[in-house]
This record gives C-alpha cells, sequence and structure tokens, in this order.
C-alpha cells in the first residue's frame, strides 16, 4: 500500500515537497489558496459528468467492503450503511451542488489515522476502469477532496492536542 503523500503525490500531480506544506496550512488558508483554486479548476468536470454513471457503478460495488474494512479493520465508529450516501456527495460536488465545507464537516468524526489510512485505498476503487483517462480523472478527483480531509484533520487534530 502506498503512503499517504506518494498517493497524493501521484494522483493530485502536486509535488512531494509542496504537499507536505498544504498539509501543515490551516483549513481556511487552504480553502481559499490558488493552489487549490487551481486544482479544482482544473478537474476535468465534463468527463466526471459525463461518467458519473461509471463512477457510480465502481462506487455501489467497492464501497460496502471497504466500509466493511473502515468499520471492522480501522475501527471507524461511523460508517455508510450503504454507498448511496457517497455517491449522491460526489455526483452533488461534481454539479457545484455540495461544498468542501460541507464535506469536511461530514468527516470531522473519522480519527486522523483511520482518514489517512483509508485515502489510499479510496483512491484506489477506481484502479479497475479500463479507460486511462476516465480513470485518471476520477482518481484525481477523489485526491484532491481528501487532500482538504486531511488538511482539516491535521488542523483539528493540532487544535485539540494538549501543549
Amino acid at each position: 500500500m502506498q503512503s499517504l503523500i506518494s498517493t497524493f503525490a501521484q494522483y493530485s500531480d502536486i509535488a512531494q515537497p509542496q504537499l507536505e506544506a498544504i498539509l501543515s496550512h490551516p483549513l481556511d488558508e487552504f480553502l481559499n489558496s490558488p493552489e487549490l483554486q487551481q486544482k479544482l479548476d482544473s478537474l476535468d468536470t465534463d468527463l466526471l459528468k459525463e461518467t458519473l454513471p461509471t463512477a457510480g457503478a465502481v462506487l455501489a460495488k467497492e464501497l460496502p467492503p471497504f466500509y466493511n474494512w473502515l468499520k471492522n479493520e480501522l475501527g471507524v465508529k461511523r460508517v455508510p450503511d450503504s454507498p448511496d450516501h457517497t455517491t449522491a456527495w460526489v455526483i452533488g460536488f461534481v454539479h457545484h451542488r455540495e461544498s468542501l465545507t460541507n464535506l469536511v464537516d461530514l468527516h470531522r468524526p473519522v480519527p486522523r489515522a483511520a482518514l489517512e489510512a483509508s485515502i489510499p485505498r479510496l483512491i484506489a476503487l477506481f484502479d479497475g476502469l479500463n479507460n486511462a483517462q476516465i480513470r485518471h480523472a476520477w482518481q484525481n478527483a477523489i485526491a484532491i477532496l481528501c487532500l482538504v480531509l486531511v488538511v482539516a484533520a491535521r488542523e483539528q487534530d493540532k487544535l485539540t492536542v494538549p501543549v
């Protein structure tokens, strides 16, 4: 299994030193950064919208075992009962109906260690797509969204760790 940083470097096309700097930013600063805006703008939203049925089929098939792994191996307490929630959120994000802050709020209860351990596996759910362009588009989008989650989780850890 790839490390978190190498996964982000591979799928987000951000160099490792830049990733390490990003991961230490406060969430608000990152959400308002030109770096994130550029990455979001570079997503092929037309292709993502066109291939939502493909991504939905992947998520419907692959998320239940992923959720079991989260619950049973990583000890995550609140795991969705079905892939419908995640699929609906992804569709909402691609159609600009869901916000990154909402994504962060939904994932706040997930312990940082479990969140970080799960990201390479989550991105790998799309490995089975035969079309390289579609696979790359979805893995890139998921990587960028997960990068926001990790920035938020690391900031939260800094705020809750006793000094």
